[in-house]
């Protein structure tokens, strides 16, 4: 009996196929940078099953690529092209087994859908804050392996700051259970944090418990016009000035991406009369108009307009959130989500765009993201009708230049979508040789045989 015979025994014939027509979406990236292979697709419904595929894998050196949603944007997710990582899918594990309304806490398996979490939540009045574009699709497991973010980290935080227990098995088949509620405990080391955002080149995490909030009883949503970057930041600063942590979202959005959306997503149409240069779309628990009316008196805004309904509310939120696949339907795009200070946000989208358009001038730089937090997406668009392929030829090239920028400025190459394969050049050219020398030491101390996710973050097979 083969291992790869173990290993479908282990899961039951509804947990594994072979079915190239099954496999096949689970194989590429969802822009289709990266095209994977696989002889076998494993889908556990227990955290038992999933320790059984691991400990035959480290026994017999199978590598193992882990996948959720297959949302992520770093090609982390996808196996290997060489066809020899198995490849271990978790959307059978999408049981939500508990919501403790008095607790604030909602614990669930790591194939429950984001989306999915925003519904149990709000059945006991309560409510699970990551917000992001791919919420319906994304799974629990995937997002605290990213570290995702989303729109709402200004007032709650990333996925590190919303989890508080895990249940993780690790690359020896052995099962940590962390699952605690717990608030508080100092007892030596977090072990949680090891898991999170580590892309499962760790272990696999096939539970958490994550904390709820009240929905926010008022919430007022508004889509500003701009003169520039600058007037965003300063913009910014008089919201938190104002509202304090009661300023939810705070989203910078340039006139190219809008006009991307209002082009390719069906009904969505420009909420205001007169074109502009840059927007924000912002949310808070509290009326915005006073804050909106001083920035139109002194000239800071242009124009504004705050949704008065949960349905336009919807539909300006709506543009925010398809720029990315406006995006794509627009042509090829070299994509960056790096961060920055805030207050050196305005600056350096000027500075990288300027370079970028020294050396490749047709190019459409395309910077819009989360202001609170410093994320911008830098991604460099093509040119109307340009070869997609021939573009984004230009990507590795195009990210040293941008990157170097970055850099320069105190921030980070990767703010919120995680390193995957599609920046482990770039994370060792950057990252002093300590920090990695430490990072390949927890990854020897965890997986010691290398069998999962091997290649991700790390250069090459490292």
């Amino acid at each position: 009996m083969t291992v790869l015979d173990q290993m479908k025994a282990a899961v039951g014939p509804k947990g594994w196929t072979e079915d190239s027509a099954v496999i096949a979406p689970h194989l590429v990236e969802w822009r289709g940078l990266y095209k994977g292979q696989t002889p076998l697709m494993l889908s556990p419904a227990t955290t038992d099953e999933v320790s059984a595929i691991l400990r035959l894998a480290s026994e017999s050196g199978t590598r193992i690529a882990v996948q959720g949603g297959n949302t992520g944007l770093t090609c982390a997710g996808v196996p290997d092209q060489d066809g020899q990582e198995v490849l271990l899918s978790l959307g059978r594990m999408n049981r939500i087994r508990s919501v403790d309304a008095r607790d604030f806490t909602l614990t669930a398996e790591a194939g429950v859908a984001v989306a999915t979490l925003h519904q149990a939540a709000a059945e006991l009045d309560r409510m699970f804050p990551l917000s992001l574009a791919s919420e319906g699709s994304c799974m629990l497991g995937g997002v605290i392996s990213t570290n995702a973010g989303g729109v709402n980290v200004l007032r709650y935080g990333s996925m590190r700051e919303l989890v508080l227990g895990l249940e993780v098995v690790l690359p020896t088949g052995e099962i940590w259970n962390g699952l605690r509620a717990l608030r508080k405990d100092n007892t030596g080391y977090d072990l949680k944090q090891y898991f999170i955002g580590a892309e499962g080149t760790l272990g696999v995490v096939t539970a958490a418990v994550v904390k709820l909030f009240p929905p926010l009883r008022t919430k007022c949503t508004g889509f500003v016009a701009l003169p520039s970057a600058e007037a965003a930041i300063e913009l910014f600063g008089r919201a938190r000035d104002l509202t304090g942590d009661r300023l939810t979202a705070f989203e910078l959005v340039p006139r190219f991406a809008l006009e991307f959306v209002l082009k390719h997503i069906p009904t969505t149409r420009d909420p205001l009369t007169a074109p502009a240069p840059w927007y924000v779309l912002m949310e808070a628990a509290e009326p915005l108009e006073p804050l909106i009316a001083a920035a139109l008196e002194d000239g800071h805004a242009t124009d504004a307009v705050i949704a008065q309904s949960g349905e336009q509310a919807t539909a300006l939120w709506r543009l925010r959130e398809s720029i990315s696949e406006a995006q794509k339907l627009e042509g090829g795009s070299i994509k960056h989500d790096v961060s920055v200070p805030v207050s050196e946000m305005a600056a350096f989208i000027a500075r990288a765009s300027a370079a970028v358009l020294a050396v490749y001038p047709d190019a459409r730089p395309v910077p819009f993201g989360h202001v609170g937090d410093g994320n911008v997406h830098f991604n460099i668009q093509s040119a109307a009708g340009a070869d997609k392929p021939a573009f984004e030829a230009h990507w590795a090239a195009m990210n040293r230049l941008v990157h170097d920028i970055v850099v320069d400025m105190g921030g980070s190459i990767s703010a919120e979508h995680g390193i995957g394969r599609l920046k482990s050049v770039e994370l060792a050219h950057y990252r002093p040789a300590l920090d990695l020398q430490l990072m390949r030491r927890i990854k020897a101390a965890f997986d010691p045989a290398n069998i999962l996710n091997r290649g991700r973050i790390f250069e090459s097979n490292s």
